[in-house]
């Protein structure tokens, strides 16, 4: 009974503190995602084990395998946890038990596999998420080996195996209802609470909108063809619409689109090509959305424009550095004739010749 109502109290703390966030939100979907991975390598008796938790792309917490506990990544997990003395301890005991869990699972299913030795991992993710439309969405799946092994469907309280050895694994998680219970709340109610969360207390980088700057130039082919490339970066959040458009309608012909990656200060970039004929240049645009942007941006080719003051500012410099060299010109040959003049009139005056 104690327990139900400490977390009845913390459902209702973070109930309040979500009504703070309805304003802030903005336009992006937001994630808070655990990772927690086992691996076992050949000749070691106990896994290696990691958990790490993270809100969108910024990582909040982790378990430190040395002390055994989950500790902070940055200063604002701390404040947004400070009404609840508990959370360390009550979350450090959750990560121990999932490290239990795991060893146990790395004797079993390597078995399912008809598989001795060897290296294994055993692998979970598991979180929610808040879209921009206001829905949530929650998951937990498993993977063996890097390769998907069983997932949980909330809705029907079942495991759903991917092949013939997963279905031994769900065949004795099924039955286990409390357990799926509590993974039901939690995925649909408690995580969702946390996000919201701690997208208050770390909104200043969290919920930050840096918008893109969006280049494009293009480069000569050897067939006569030539190849447009948009250059989008300097944006966060990460999520972005990118497209290439031919007389306003999408285009993806002959098109190729890089990865969004991350820059060094925390924003990403990404980039977009099109292969085209160089007479349609003009029918061709880089089309951008993100939240950072007051509106879409469509952005064709242009040549580049003739600088006339650039051209002025490069005359007048040329001029210049013409004039400054003829003045020390000038300068040299008038200290180069007193030279001469002064060397004249010692010999004229030597000692003994008068």
């Amino acid at each position: 009974m104690a327990a139900a109502g400490v977390h009845q109290g913390r459902v209702l703390l973070l109930a309040v503190v979500s009504s703070l966030l309805e304003s802030a939100l903005g336009g992006s979907s937001h994630f808070l995602r655990y990772y927690a991975t086992s691996v076992l390598e050949p000749g070691q008796q106990v896994p290696h084990f990691t958990s790490v938790g993270y809100v969108n792309d910024q990582q909040i917490v982790y378990y430190d395998i040395k002390t055994r506990r989950r500790s902070p990544r940055n200063s604002w997990i701390m404040e947004s946890v400070k009404d609840d003395p508990q959370y360390w301890e009550w979350t450090t005991q959750r990560v121990r038990d999932a490290e239990q869990r795991f060893r146990a699972v790395l004797v079993d299913v390597p078995k399912y596999y008809n598989q001795t030795g060897g290296f294994h991992t055993w692998q979970n993710m598991f979180g929610c998420e808040l879209r921009k439309d206001g829905s949530t969405g929650a998951f937990d799946q498993y993977a063996y080996d890097g390769k998907d092994y069983i997932s949980f469907d909330k809705d029907t309280l079942t495991w759903t195996a991917i092949d013939l050895p997963a279905l031994i694994t769900k065949r004795k998680w099924d039955p286990n209802t409390a357990f799926k219970q509590r993974v039901k709340v939690y995925l649909e109610e408690i995580c969702t609470l946390w996000l919201q969360r701690y997208l208050v207390y770390g909104k200043e980088t969290l919920l930050r909108t840096e918008p893109p700057e969006v280049q494009m130039t293009r480069k000569i082919d050897y067939d006569n063809m030539e190849t447009l490339i948009c250059r989008v970066g300097g944006f966060y959040p990460k999520e972005i619409d990118t497209y290439w458009t031919k007389d306003g309608e999408v285009w993806i012909q002959d098109t190729y689109h890089g990865l969004v990656s991350p820059n060094s200060d925390g924003t990403y970039y990404t980039w977009l090509s099109v292969k085209i004929d160089p007479k349609d240049r003009e029918r061709y645009k880089c089309h951008v959305e993100h939240d950072g942007l007051p509106e879409d941006v469509d952005l064709a080719w242009k040549e580049p424009d003739f600088n006339l003051g650039l051209l002025i500012a490069c005359g007048i410099g040329a001029v210049l550095l013409v004039a400054g060299i003829l003045v020390i010109a000038v300068y040299i040959n008038r200290r180069q004739d007193g030279y001469r003049a002064a060397s004249e009139h010692r010999l004229e005056h030597r000692p003994g010749e008068h």
